[in-house]
């Protein structure tokens, strides 16, 4: 197992149209691949959306065997890169709401998919009016020996998530997001990722859409809560490296994983 990870983060503009968002999500593949990653984090709900339509994403849902993620699975057979996003799912609701699902594939095979649990009920947002929340705790996903946890947007304010993860055994959170614009939610958005970081002495990989809803601001920050690789308030492609020794120095000089005297958070029935 080698000591360094390149992860990349695809801070992307999520178009109307699933054929316009898989040319988009294949395009950073290559460029990702080509920059020497191993992984890529591309946004929350990155089939389609549409900003003035807040249930334009559950009418775009698809199956996890549809022409989406059938996409990128192939793409990843095709490329040797991992991807990590979010996408909207039926979920056989009568009423019709879907699953935003956070999916990792790699080598032409799905690794993992986990519904969000945490809906965006929230200052603006009513995120459970189109979706229903999940009921299980994430998985761990093994790539090349790292172990990453998977969260989605909101989940990030609920540091019993996190903390799961990190005890799971998590090196890493992999975090999609679509975060809404608003007064000192750019703030919010950095303090909260930087302190699930800090806390659980993992690395974050914090993405979110960037749009005229949402801000951007994709980081990754490393065990001790230092950002080390930032996108601004464009479309861009970022990449940092992550390195098995920075994470056991952090361990190290910072045990709070093996100091903290609370239970291992379960979920609520």
């Amino acid at each position: 197992m080698s000591d360094l990870f390149r992860i990349a983060l695809g801070q992307m503009t999520v178009a109307e149209t699933g054929t316009e968002n898989l040319a988009k999500a294949v395009s950073l593949m290559r460029r990702a691949a080509d920059a020497g990653a191993r992984l890529l984090v591309l946004p929350e709900g990155v089939i389609a959306r549409k900003p003035t339509d807040g249930a334009w994403s559950r009418k775009h849902a698809e199956p996890l065997d549809g022409p989406f993620v059938s996409g990128l699975l192939a793409a990843t057979a095709d490329i040797p890169i991992a991807v990590s996003c979010t996408v909207h799912e039926p979920s056989g609701a009568p009423d019709g709401r879907v699953w935003n699902t956070h999916i990792v594939a790699d080598g032409g095979k799905l690794l993992a998919a986990y519904r969000k649990l945490h809906l965006y009920d929230a200052f603006s947002g009513l995120e459970s009016a189109n979706v229903v929340p999940g009921d299980t705790v994430p998985p761990l996903v093994d790539i090349d020996g790292w172990k990453f946890g998977l969260e989605t947007c909101y989940d990030v304010r609920f540091p019993e998530l996190s903390k799961r993860l990190a005890l799971d055994g998590a090196d890493a959170i992999l975090l999609p997001a679509a975060w809404v614009r608003g007064s000192l939610k750019e703030m919010h958005w950095e303090i909260m990722a930087r302190a699930r970081a800090l806390e659980n002495t993992v690395y974050v990989a914090a993405l979110s859409e960037i749009s005229a809803r949402n801000i951007g601001c994709s980081m990754v920050v490393d065990p001790l809560g230092v950002p080390v690789s930032r996108a601004g308030a464009a479309e861009a492609l970022i990449t940092a490296d992550m390195s098995r020794s920075v994470l056991e120095d952090a361990r190290k000089v910072l045990p709070v994983l093996e100091n903290m005297r609370f239970a291992r958070p379960e979920l609520k029935p």
